[in-house]
């Protein structure tokens, strides 16, 4: 798919919500947990480019980015303990 059509589908959804209305509390935890599914891909890149100077890579995969985004940055020091120690 390119990328202009991802675009307009997530623009038609928006409308669309905005339009017909939609339960709060089920969007409200899709919300807070999309963010931080995000918070944790930005978590995990920022170690992998300032970690790559020590020889420090972690995988970013659906595992990692959970436990890096709802766990933050104790999710993150526990992932590199494992890469360090156990791998």
């Amino acid at each position: 798919m390119s990328s202009t059509v991802v675009i307009s589908i997530m623009i038609a959804l928006i409308v669309l919500l905005l339009i017909v209305g939609a339960p709060v509390k089920p969007m409200r935890f899709i919300g807070q947990s999309t963010v931080k599914l995000g918070i944790g891909i930005l978590f995990l890149f920022f170690l992998n480019v300032f970690g790559g100077a020590i020889g420090l890579h972690i995988p970013i995969n659906l595992f990692t980015v959970i436990v890096s985004g709802f766990l933050g940055i104790f999710g993150l020091a526990s992932l590199t303990a494992i890469h360090l120690f156990l791998i």
